[in-house]
C-alpha cells in the first residue's frame, strides 16, 4: 500500500521525494505518462529496479486460447491481452564503470515530479557510486498530445567533486522479461516474448527495431534518434540485434560539465501495412519530432494542456488534498483518451497491463461522462470505436440469437473475450451504457454530423437487440429476464431495475434518432412498426418495486432474498470474491458496488426524491464497495440525499483510490474510471450537475469542509463556470452563446454580460446518515487531510 505523505500536496503537481523500492510498481502506475495512443509506466530511466516494465500501444494486443473445463455454445474461444512492446524509456548510465544502480551506492537525492500543467515528468538524482564517484542526474520526459507517435527524453548528467568517465547507454529493448503474476484476476495474463523479430537498425544516432505478434498479425515499429552536447572527445557508437537497438555515448567529464542527450522515440502499429510501408510512418512520424525540437515539443505540451484546463478544472478551497487529486484525476483522464482515436479506452487507461488492457463498460458510464464536458472530441473517438466494431457486435448478437447488436463485456479489439458468461456475456446493459453515451455526447455537443453518422447506427442496432431480448407479458409489461446488472456479487437476474431504465432510454432515443434521420434509418431497414415496438416497450418498461419498503429494488424480489451474514465476515476476507464461491455471493443480499444506486444517478428523472432517499439507505447497508467504481456513484446519491459528510468521505475514497493504492493493485494500473469519479462526485454530486433529456440542471450544496467549489463545463460550444460557495452559486459563461439551465429546477438564462446568483438552499437539519456493513464504511476525511499544507 502506498504511504501517501511520499507524495508532497501541491495544488498542480505531483511531487515524490525519495524512493521506496518497495512501492516501485506503484509509483510507476502513478508516474505513467500517455496520450491515449502510446503509453509509457513511469519506469526509472535506467530500466533497473523495477516493479513492472511497461509500454504500451492501444490496440496491440496479442490473443491467447481460453481454456474451459466444459466448453458450450457461444463462448468464446480467443482471449487478448496487451503486450509490453518495444521499450524507448531506457537511458543507462555508467560511471567509471560502475552501473547507476539505486540498490548500490549511496543515494544522496532524488525526487520525482508530475506536472499537471505542462504534463512533463522530471526527475533529479544525486548518487554515490561504491567507489565514491558523486553525480547529479537530471532527465525530462513526455508523452506528446499533439503528436501522437512521439514520446520524448531530455537527459543530463554532471560529475560533482572529481572528475568521472561516463557512458550512456539509449536503447530501444523488446521482450523484456516481466514479473509472474500473483493469481488475482484483475492482474494481466503475462505472455513470454510475445514479439517476433523482423528488423532491426543502428547508425549513428538513429536507432530502430521492427517486430510482429505470431498470433493477431500485428507490425509494431518503434525508432529513435538523438541530439548529443558534451565536451570535446565525446564518442558515439551503435548496434543492433533482434531485440536489441543501442546508442553508446563515452565522455570525461570535468566538474561543471555536463553530458545531455534529448531522445525522440516514434512509434507505429498495423494489422494490414507493409514492414516498408510501417518502417516509413515510423521515420516520418520521428522526423516531425526532430524538426520540432524538445524545446518545441515542450511548449506545444504546455499549450494543449494550457487549452485544456481553461475549460475543465475543478478548484477546491478547504481540502488541499482532494484539489491535488482532483487534478491529478483529471490530467490522468485526459492521458486515457486525448489521443486514442478510434481505439478503446482501457479499464487500467495505458499505465499498466491490469484486466489484461480490456475495454469495459466503465469507459461510456464513468469516463466518458467527464470527458463529454471537458474534452468532448475525445468521446466522439471513443465512440466512433464501438462504431467500427458494430460488425462483431452484430456477429456476436446472431450468435447469441437476437437481433441487432451485442458489445463485449470485455474487449481490446471488438470481439467477445470475457470466459464467464454470468458476469459477461449476461451483462447486457454494456449496450445501453453506449447508447447512453451517444446521447449524452451528443445533447452536450449538438453534433449533427455523428449523431446522424455514428449515433444512429448505434442507438438503432442496440434499441434492436433489447426488442428481442425483452418480452411483453400478457398484461402488456415490457421484462428484461436473465440479464446481469453492474452490480457483480449479482447474476441473472428479472427486471434488474439499472438495465430496464438504461433499455429504455437506449429504445426511446433509437425512435427519436429515426425520426431527426430518416434517409439514414432507412439504409438501416427501420420502419414505422419497428419504431413503434421501440416506444411501446419503452412505455410499458417495468420498473421493480418493492411494496414491503416502499421503494424501488434492484431487480425483481430481490429484497426477499437472504442478506449476507456481514458480522461473520472479517476484515481480511475482503474482496469477497477472492474468499467465498460466486454462487453464495450471488443467492443473497450483497452488492459488491452500486447498482440500484446508480440508476438514481444516472437515470434520476424516473424516481422521485422520496424513492432515492429510501433505496440510498437500504442499499447502503448492502454494498460492500469491493469495486473502485463504487465510491463516486455512493458519494453523488449521498450528497443528493442531504448526506454530505458521507459524501464528502466518499468523495476522499474515490479521489485516494490510487495515490493511496486502497485496492492493493495500482501496481497493474490506475483506475481511470475511478479517477473520473473523483470529478463526478465533485461535480454530480455536490455540484448537482444533471443532464436528463437534453435539460442541464444543477442543485449545489457543499459540506462543510469545503467552502468553495468552482468548475468549469464545455456546453454546445460554450463554456459555463460555476462556482459555489456555502450560500450561493454563481453561473458565469466564459464563452459562447446564451445558454438556458436550471437552478433547483428554476430556469436561468446566462450570458457573457449576464451571469446569475443564486441562493443555496440549506440542508435539512438532523438527517440520520444510513448505515453501512460493519467496517465498510468510507474512511472519515480527517482534518489534518482537509488542511494539509499547499
Amino acid at each position: 500500500m502506498i504511504s501517501h505523505p511520499a507524495y508532497r500536496v501541491e495544488p498542480w503537481s505531483l511531487p515524490e521525494n525519495g524512493l521506496n523500492l518497495d512501492l516501485l510498481a506503484q509509483s510507476e502506475s502513478v508516474f505513467a505518462l500517455s496520450n491515449g495512443h502510446v503509453g509509457w509506466r513511469g519506469n526509472l530511466d535506467e530500466g533497473e529496479p523495477h516493479g513492472l516494465p511497461g509500454s504500451y500501444l492501444n490496440g496491440v494486443h496479442e490473443l491467447h486460447p481460453l481454456p474451459y473445463a466444459e466448453a458450450g455454445y457461444g463462448y468464446p474461444a480467443s482471449g487478448q491481452s496487451t503486450i509490453d512492446i518495444t521499450n524507448g524509456k531506457v537511458i543507462r548510465l555508467l560511471v567509471d564503470d560502475e552501473p547507476f544502480d539505486l540498490r548500490y551506492g549511496r543515494l544522496g537525492q532524488h525526487e520525482r515530479v508530475l506536472d499537471f500543467k505542462t504534463g512533463l515528468l522530471h526527475r533529479s538524482v544525486e548518487w554515490t557510486s561504491p567507489a565514491g564517484r558523486t553525480v547529479r542526474i537530471r532527465c525530462t520526459r513526455l508523452v506528446s498530445f499533439v503528436q501522437r507517435s512521439v514520446a520524448a527524453i531530455s537527459y543530463t548528467v554532471e560529475p560533482l567533486g572529481s572528475p568521472v568517465r561516463v557512458v550512456l547507454q539509449s536503447e530501444l529493448v523488446a521482450n523484456e522479461q516481466l514479473p509472474e503474476t500473483d493469481g488475482d484476476p484483475r492482474s494481466a495474463a503475462a505472455l513470454e516474448s510475445p514479439l517476433v523479430a523482423e528488423e532491426s537498425f543502428a547508425r549513428a544516432g538513429r536507432l530502430r527495431l521492427i517486430h510482429r505478434t505470431a498470433r493477431s498479425g500485428l507490425r509494431i515499429a518503434a525508432a529513435a534518434d538523438h541530439v548529443v552536447r558534451g565536451p570535446a572527445h565525446t564518442v558515439l557508437s551503435s548496434e543492433s540485434s533482434d531485440d536489441l537497438s543501442r546508442l553508446t555515448v563515452s565522455a570525461r567529464l570535468e566538474p561543471g560539465q555536463q553530458l545531455h542527450v534529448e531522445k525522440f522515440v516514434a512509434h507505429g502499429w498495423s494489422g494490414v501495412r507493409s514492414l516498408p510501408a510501417l518502417k516509413d510512418q515510423a521515420d516520418a512520424a520521428l522526423a516531425a519530432a526532430t524538426s520540432t525540437t524538445w524545446d518545441g515539443l515542450c511548449g506545444e505540451q504546455a499549450e494543449y494542456l494550457a487549452r485544456f484546463w481553461a475549460g475543465a478544472d475543478v478548484e477546491v478551497d478547504g481540502d488541499p488534498e482532494i484539489q491535488q487529486a482532483v487534478r491529478f484525476a483529471l490530467f490522468h483522464v485526459l492521458q486515457a483518451g486525448a489521443r486514442a482515436e478510434e481505439r478503446a479506452i482501457p479499464a487500467k487507461g495505458l499505465t499498466g497491463p491490469g484486466y489484461d488492457g480490456h475495454c469495459f463498460w466503465d469507459t461510456e458510464t464513468f469516463v466518458l461522462s467527464v470527458l463529454t464536458y471537458t474534452a468532448p472530441q475525445a468521446v466522439a473517438q471513443a465512440l466512433r470505436w464501438r462504431y467500427a466494431t458494430l460488425p462483431a457486435a452484430r456477429d456476436r448478437a446472431k450468435q447469441l440469437g437476437l437481433a441487432g447488436a451485442a458489445f463485449p463485456w470485455r474487449t481490446i479489439n471488438g470481439a467477445e473475450c470475457s470466459s464467464y458468461w454470468p458476469a459477461g456475456t449476461a451483462a447486457f446493459h454494456i449496450n445501453a451504457d453506449i447508447a447512453d453515451a451517444v446521447v449524452r455526447y451528443t445533447a452536450a455537443t449538438d453534433d449533427g454530423a455523428f449523431d446522424r453518422d455514428v449515433g444512429l447506427p448505434l442507438l438503432v442496432e442496440t434499441a434492436r437487440l433489447w426488442r428481442t431480448l425483452g418480452h411483453h407479458d400478457a398484461d402488456g409489461a415490457f421484462h428484461i429476464d436473465g440479464v446481469t446488472g453492474p452490480d457483480e456479487y449479482s447474476a441473472l437476474s428479472s427486471d434488474n431495475t439499472y438495465t430496464n431504465l438504461m433499455a429504455q432510454r437506449n429504445l426511446e432515443a433509437a425512435a427519436d434518432a429515426v425520426t431527426r434521420h430518416p434517409p439514414q434509418a432507412d439504409l438501416l431497414d427501420v420502419n414505422d412498426e419497428e419504431c413503434a415496438a421501440w416506444r411501446r416497450a419503452a412505455q410499458r418498461m417495468t420498473v421493480s418495486h418493492s411494496r414491503e419498503l416502499a421503494m424501488p429494488e434492484q431487480s425483481a424480489h430481490s429484497t426477499r432474498r437472504q442478506r449476507w451474514d456481514f458480522t461473520a465476515t472479517g476484515p481480511e476476507q475482503y474482496p469477497l470474491m477472492l474468499h467465498f464461491p460466486y454462487f453464495d455471493l450471488y443467492r443473497k443480499q450483497v452488492l459488491k458496488q452500486a447498482d440500484l444506486v446508480l440508476a438514481l444517478h444516472l437515470r434520476g428523472d424516473a424516481f422521485s426524491h422520496g424513492d432515492k432517499a429510501r433505496a440510498f439507505a437500504y442499499y447502503e447497508a448492502l454494498t460492500v464497495r469491493d469495486s473502485s467504481l463504487s465510491a463516486c456513484t455512493q458519494a453523488v446519491l449521498a450528497a443528493e440525499t442531504c448526506h454530505l459528510a458521507l459524501a464528502y468521505d466518499y468523495l476522499g475514497e474515490s479521489a485516494m483510490m490510487d495515490l493511496s493504492d486502497l485496492e492493493h493493485n495500482t501496481r497493474d494500473g490506475l483506475h481511470i474510471a475511478a479517477l473520473a469519479g473523483t470529478w463526478t462526485a465533485l461535480v454530480a454530486g455536490f455540484g448537482g450537475m444533471r443532464d436528463h433529456d437534453g435539460v442541464f440542471s444543477f442543485a449545489p450544496r457543499l459540506p462543510e469542509a469545503l467552502s468553495r467549489l468552482a468548475f468549469t463545463v464545455r456546453i454546445r460550444d460554450r463554456s459555463l463556470r460555476v462556482e459555489i460557495t456555502g450560500e450561493t452559486v454563481v453561473y458565469a459563461l466564459t464563452s459562447g452563446a446564451p445558454l438556458e439551465i436550471q437552478h433547483y429546477g428554476l430556469p436561468l438564462e446566462v450570458s457573457l454580460t449576464s451571469p446569475r446568483s443564486e441562493a443555496v438552499p440549506p440542508a435539512p437539519p438532523g438527517l440520520p446518515e444510513p448505515d453501512q456493513p460493519p467496517g465498510r464504511r468510507p474512511a472519515r476525511r480527517s482534518r489534518d487531510a482537509a488542511s494539509a499544507p499547499s
